[in-house]
């Protein structure tokens, strides 16, 4: 198996160094990351300014891996268009964040659009996250991508999907076992705090807090309250099956 790995939250994230550390033993692979954190960058690509990439370390490792000044999905494009020399990779996996990435948070998440890149390049992708901010747990998560990534190279995935993973951070014997889920409707409430420099100067910070939803049963949050571990299916296509049909109806015409 020979894998490539990126993610948001920097080159020198213990998160990404866990996934390593465990790939690595078992796997050809390879890391392309950004330099510093990229988190919430989305699917942003770099077209106005040179991408720069440099070898780096991972600590404790010997794997070929970049830094780069990138996107997470830079970090694809480079790897697989350039940096593994042709080698192309037969999964993408991206993380392991820490934090969750699921609901609405997926449209802002660079973990999740380091794995979509992988999947427009019609590779097996996976992001993987963890469930908290403060001392997570990445052994189990870091195992658990292990096995989906042989699972995938057994059975395969439809051309422009990806796995969206979020882990409880709790230990293994704790984990209520696996949900295959979908996205929930969960999302963040966004704050603008303006705020005045000692210069008078405006400026901005944003913020957010979870929007009061329950947990959706079936639904990737829903999981991770009930402690289990959630898979989603994403699909590349955004399309609304049922709005399309019903703007049949609306008999739109060009103005005249």
């Amino acid at each position: 198996m020979r894998v490539l790995i990126t993610n948001d939250d920097g080159i020198s994230s213990p998160g990404l160094v866990a996934l390593v550390r465990t790939f690595e033993a078992a796997a050809e692979t390879y890391v392309v990351a950004p330099e510093h954190e990229r988190s919430a960058t989305g699917h942003a690509i770099t077209l106005h300014k040179p991408l720069r990439a440099h070898p780096a370390v991972i600590p404790g490792s010997s794997v070929r891996a970049w830094a780069t000044n990138g996107t997470p999905a830079d970090c694809v494009v480079l790897g697989i268009l350039d940096l593994l020399e042709g080698r192309r990779p037969d999964v993408v996996l991206s993380g392991i964040n820490v934090g969750p990435n699921m609901g609405r948070d997926l449209t802002y998440s660079g973990t999740v659009s380091g794995a979509m890149e992988g999947a427009i390049f019609r590779v097996p992708s996976i992001a993987v996250s963890i469930g908290a901010f403060r001392n997570p747990i990445f052994t189990v998560a870091a195992e658990f991508a292990m096995h989906l990534a042989r699972a995938i190279l057994e059975r395969g995935l439809p051309d422009d999907t990806l796995l969206n993973v979020n882990v409880p951070n709790l230990p293994k014997e704790e984990i209520g076992g696996i949900a295959i889920t979908r996205q929930g409707p969960k999302r963040y409430v966004s704050r603008l705090e303006k705020r005045t420099d000692p210069r008078g100067r405006t400026y901005y910070w944003l913020t957010g807090e979870p929007a009061p939803l329950p947990d959706e049963e079936g639904t990737d949050s829903w999981a991770l309250a009930q402690g289990r571990i959630s898979v989603t299916p994403i699909g590349l296509d955004l399309t609304d099956g049922g709005l399309r049909e019903a703007m049949e109806a609306w008999e739109l015409q060009i103005p005249r």
